[in-house]
């Protein structure tokens, strides 16, 4: 027994569970803006599995991919699969098995999300390659994590519409701008091993400028969900401190000092995804 939840707990470590508070609101508040209220306890439940098996299998994706890389990072060298810890066979099979849970819990929701989990793992698998060959590999990433509350909102609705498009581009961006700054620790390393990135293209001042800029995208596209979908002003309340929280986060952030990095790269946007869901679901309880 032992054994079995040291490995379980390997597994978590490599597909960093906790991050999970980034995407796993937006899916929940893309399913109750599509029902307008609380979904089915049917849908919530696949819902759930399928942001389980997606991050799952993109996770392990990532760092099956990366894994020649991750051993030559300082930062990374520890990781599960370059230290050993994990081997390549059982990540490759773990990243399967996460992926056959997703597809099967799309079929389990609606024919139009069966139909796009192709389109969705191809997304996921382009990412990791992106960084090769583009500084836009932020953007790929977003639009990887848009796909929570788009894929959510299928799900309730069985439908693609425009609705929702403007959640989905806030996150985008939202995700862009705090992976910019996450990506400030490695402009050393990007440059050595031809990575891509804006901050191995940029420079440090300039990418701090181009986060500000992508988080005021994603403010506006939160402004205009709220009038979309006519939400009580309990939601323009947490749009109100999901501002803040911005604000904040770029206050931790500054050129040459990157030690409350983490601070800003996981707190503060787990506390912002979370209040954006908490708010949007207040409005319809409201």
């Amino acid at each position: 027994m032992e054994m079995f939840l040291n490995k379980a707990i390997l597994y978590l470590r490599m597909i960093k569970i906790s991050h999970s508070v980034f995407a796993l609101p937006f899916a929940f508040t893309g399913a109750i803006l599509a029902a307008s209220g609380i979904p089915s306890l049917k849908q919530l439940f696949w819902i759930l599995v399928a942001m389980v098996g997606a991050r799952s299998g993109a996770m392990g994706l990532n760092r099956i991919i990366d894994r020649d890389i991750d051993k030559l990072n300082p930062r990374t060298k520890d990781r599960e699969i370059p230290s050993g810890k994990i081997k390549l066979f059982d990540a490759a099979l773990f990243t399967f098995i996460s992926f056959a849970i997703f597809v099967f819990s799309a079929y389990q929701l609606n024919p139009l999300c069966l139909m796009l989990t192709p389109l969705a793992i191809a997304i996921l698998f382009l990412y990791s390659y992106t960084k090769h060959f583009t500084w836009m590999s932020h953007f790929f990433l977003g639009l990887a994590i848009s796909g929570a509350p788009l894929g959510a909102w299928i799900a309730v609705k069985g439908t693609f519409d425009l609705e929702i498009i403007p959640l989905c581009i806030g996150v985008i961006f939202w995700l862009a701008g705090f992976d910019v700054l996450y990506a400030l620790q490695d402009i050393d390393f990007d440059k050595k091993h031809g990575l891509y990135s804006i901050p191995q293209r940029f420079g440090k001042e300039k990418s701090l400028i181009f986060s500000r800029l992508f988080h005021a995208v994603t403010m506006i596209m939160l402004i205009v969900t709220g009038f979309i979908f006519g939400l009580s002003f309990a939601y323009w309340i947490g749009i109100m401190l999901v501002m803040g929280l911005l604000i904040y986060e770029h206050s931790l952030i500054k050129h040459g000092d990157l030690s409350k990095l983490n601070m800003a790269f996981f707190n503060m946007n787990g506390y912002i995804s979370i209040t954006v869901f908490l708010f949007t679901l207040i409005s319809f309880l409201t």
